[in-house]
């Protein structure tokens, strides 16, 4: 795939998480194990994997800043045991910097973050591509992407819309994002502000787009229809739609009676499983409607032991009509994950805005039918039955209407019941999973591209400033 073996730094805002974490660290793993020298520059370090480099912001301030930082270090054994420390701690480091507490007060996105100029330092080799991943998160400056463009080719994977609004990461119904924002209609929503300055942040990032020349990648069609809509369009020298891959060697179907004998799952239980970090606090899923769920299909089905599992937040258990729901705490162990989707009969993703969920393609390769909201990416992961370009023999699950709690336990009690049919679902999402997203073709694609864009890398270029705008000349990229 490569005439050399490229040296590969990723960035993210953490390594262990949601979503784009895993993503990033999947392909950390896969590069690494191709031969490829990969590093991962992240904002909040959680592993203790030695090609991980936390980016040091805080390694770039004065003396009044050291002094605060030290203090905030002091709280940190605190953190997670002793309730409002972690806030106490965030705002010990805006007083490092009173200036950026001005800005944060006044509603601008915190982009105060002089570690980002440092990142090509990091690994112990000069990469010869940067694959940025969230860039929200308070540890990159975004301010320093074109003087970045210009050192070096920067391939961007979106996992949401931040880049594209004036502060928030999903937009639900509002679209001002494609005009100029302003009049925000919540500034609640992450990563939320203060004040409405929705419309300056939308203009300083439409400025910066405007010096940076980037390679895009979205996960899915939906997130790049957006994209193209954007603000960040005029940026993109080219622009590929790369679904998220799993590893098929952990996500596969195993036996049944195996596995929840493993986790203590009753065999005469009908489980249904949702995951999510933070589940009833994630403003991205619905959590309400599945509590509805829960209720609808207790109610529908009595003759069965049932069992609603919510892997991902640490909980007591939650009774809802004669049902309860389970709470498991997040593992980080993916081979752990895998024994609770293995041992489910159905998947239940209820949410309010989704890219591309990681989750869902989780149940389909271990052979788990998914019922799950039809908004954002998700319907170009499931193939449903009812949609007319599905038949029984490929359909992998069920799409329902945002918020519809009674269509989605309709479906799910559907699948509980009818056995031949589950398991025809299964066997499909087994197939149609080791077709379309497979790690290895993810990482096969990846690799291809950026050894096609280094390739077509000026080597002739002028690295330019923070804030130089390059002529058609000085252009470090083909168009």
């Amino acid at each position: 795939m490569a005439e050399r073996l490229l040296r590969i730094l990723q960035v993210n805002t953490r390594d262990i998480g949601g979503g784009a974490e895993s993503v990033a660290r999947n392909l950390l793993h896969a590069y690494q194990a191709c031969g490829f020298p990969s590093w991962f520059a992240v904002g909040r370090k959680r592993s203790h994997d030695p090609h991980t480099i936390l980016v040091p912001n805080d390694d770039c301030h004065s003396l009044w800043a050291d002094i605060w930082f030290a203090i905030g270090n002091t709280l940190l054994p605190l953190v997670g045991r002793v309730r409002g420390v972690g806030r106490l701690r965030q705002w010990l480091g805006l007083i490092r910097q009173p200036g950026r507490l001005v800005e944060i007060n006044r509603g601008h996105e915190d982009f105060q973050f002089p570690g980002t100029l440092r990142i090509l330092e990091l690994p112990p080799l000069q990469p010869d591509i940067v694959h940025c991943h969230n860039l929200h998160g308070d540890y990159f400056d975004l301010r320093a992407l074109p003087w970045l463009t210009q050192q070096v080719p920067v391939v961007l994977t979106l996992h949401d819309a931040w880049l594209l609004s004036g502060h928030c990461a999903h937009s639900f119904g509002c679209e001002r994002w494609k005009t100029g924002c302003g009049h925000c209609p919540d500034l609640t929503i992450y990563p939320a502000i203060r004040r409405d300055a929705t419309a300056y942040n939308w203009q300083r990032k439409r400025e910066i787009f405007g010096k940076s020349r980037i390679y895009l990648a979205t996960p899915s069609r939906w997130l790049m229809q957006k994209v193209e809509q954007s603000i960040l369009a005029p940026s993109i020298v080219e622009a590929r739609v790369v679904h998220n891959g799993v590893d098929l060697s952990v996500f596969h179907p195993a036996d049944r009676e195996v596995v929840r004998t493993e986790l203590g799952i009753p065999m005469d239980a009908r489980v249904v499983l949702f995951t999510a970090n933070g589940i009833r606090r994630n403003m991205w899923k619905d959590y309400q409607t599945l509590r509805i769920v829960v209720g609808r299909v207790a109610e529908c089905i009595h003759e069965q032991k049932l069992l609603f599992i919510a892997l991902g937040e640490n909980a007591s258990p939650e009774h809802i009509g004669g049902s309860e729901i389970c709470f498991v705490p997040y593992q980080n162990d993916q081979k752990i994950v895998a024994r609770y989707y293995q041992a489910a009969d159905v998947y239940v993703h209820p949410a309010r805005a989704d890219t591309f969920p990681n989750t869902v393609i989780e149940a389909l390769a271990c052979g788990t039918p998914v019922v799950a909201t039809a908004v954002g990416g998700i319907p170009e992961q499931i193939k449903s039955i009812g949609q007319p370009n599905y038949s029984l023999d490929e359909a992998t699950g069920v799409l329902v209407p945002l918020g519809d709690g009674e269509a989605m336990a309709e479906a799910i009690v559907i699948l509980l019941t009818n056995t031949p049919l589950r398991e025809q679902l299964a066997e499909n999402a087994v197939k149609d999973a080791r077709k379309r997203f497979d790690l290895k073709q993810q990482v096969k694609t990846y690799l291809e591209w950026y050894q096609a864009i280094v390739e077509s890398w000026d080597v002739g270029h002028t690295p330019g400033k923070i804030g130089h705008i390059p002529n058609d000349a000085d252009t470090l990229v083909n168009r």
